[in-house]
């Protein structure tokens, strides 16, 4: 039987013997450290995984390096969500994890602007270019690339486009991509390279125009989770969750490609 297949049966068994203890289950629901570019999809999922089964997860957002460090340092996660999967690998070798994971989505970033505002986003950032020529740009939004995956994109395809040396003095540096989201909509900042995932949510279309990076401009953007020591049983049965076929299509509507079963 493949894995997806006996982790999905897992997950119906799971709910099944634990729909008579939800009262503790709740009061114990784990607690999953999730990528920034999984704000919206991913509390979307959860919600629709409690909905079904009764079983509750509680979701933190932040950067896939913060986490990193402080799964090492004893939190209390039970999934781990990462953004790039290498921190994932590091994990593992450590023996910090129960298995090497599984990878469950492959992000994009984009450049963003302010709807109204003076730059015009376009895939090869030409317009952006011009301006940074021109003295445009005061202020610039990506996340800190130093601990998050999707700043450490965002440079790499500033670097590609000849762009970095120019645009770093306007740099305003996010935790995390969810906050350069909102540094690069906040009408201070001319705008931002964020994940396509947060400029496609309902909360943010709205307020930006967008453009997609081409691929080839950065190294990709492998997000892979795992389950870490001491995962319970309601942990497990999320973890089969996110892997099955609902949970995939709504990753699908946020922008991220899917890796083959």
């Amino acid at each position: 039987m493949p894995a997806l297949s006996r982790r999905l049966m897992l997950a119906t068994s799971l709910a099944g013997l634990l729909l008579p203890h939800l009262a503790q289950a709740q009061q114990d629901a784990p607690v999953v450290a999730a990528a920034s570019d999984l704000q919206f999809a991913l509390t979307r999922i959860a919600g629709d995984f409690t909905d079904q089964t009764g079983m509750r997860v509680r979701l933190t957002f932040g950067s896939t390096g913060n986490f990193a460090r402080q799964i090492r340092a004893g939190a209390p996660f039970q999934i781990f969500l990462a953004a790039d999967e290498s921190f994932v690998a590091d994990l593992h070798a450590d023996g910090l994890t129960q298995d090497a994971g599984d990878l469950y989505a492959l992000g994009r970033i984009v450049l963003i602007a302010p709807k109204g505002g003076d730059l015009t986003p376009d895939p090869q950032m030409d317009h952006l270019a011009a301006m940074l020529r021109a003295g445009g740009i005061t202020r610039f939004a990506i996340a800190n690339p130093d601990h998050a995956p999707y700043g450490l994109r965002a440079r790499e395809a500033l670097m590609a486009r000849g762009l970095w040396d120019a645009i770093s003095p306007t740099l305003v540096l996010g935790e995390n991509v969810s906050q350069a989201a909102q540094f690069a909509l906040s009408g201070e900042a001319s705008g931002g390279i964020i994940a396509l995932s947060l400029a496609l949510a309902p909360e943010l279309a709205g307020r930006g125009d967008v453009a997609l990076i081409p691929q080839d401009m950065h190294q990709p953007l492998r997000q892979r989770m795992v389950l870490l020591q001491g995962a319970g049983p309601v942990a497990q049965a999320f973890y089969a969750y996110l892997q099955g076929p609902e949970a995939r299509a709504v990753m699908q509507r946020y922008g991220f490609d899917l890796p083959q079963d």
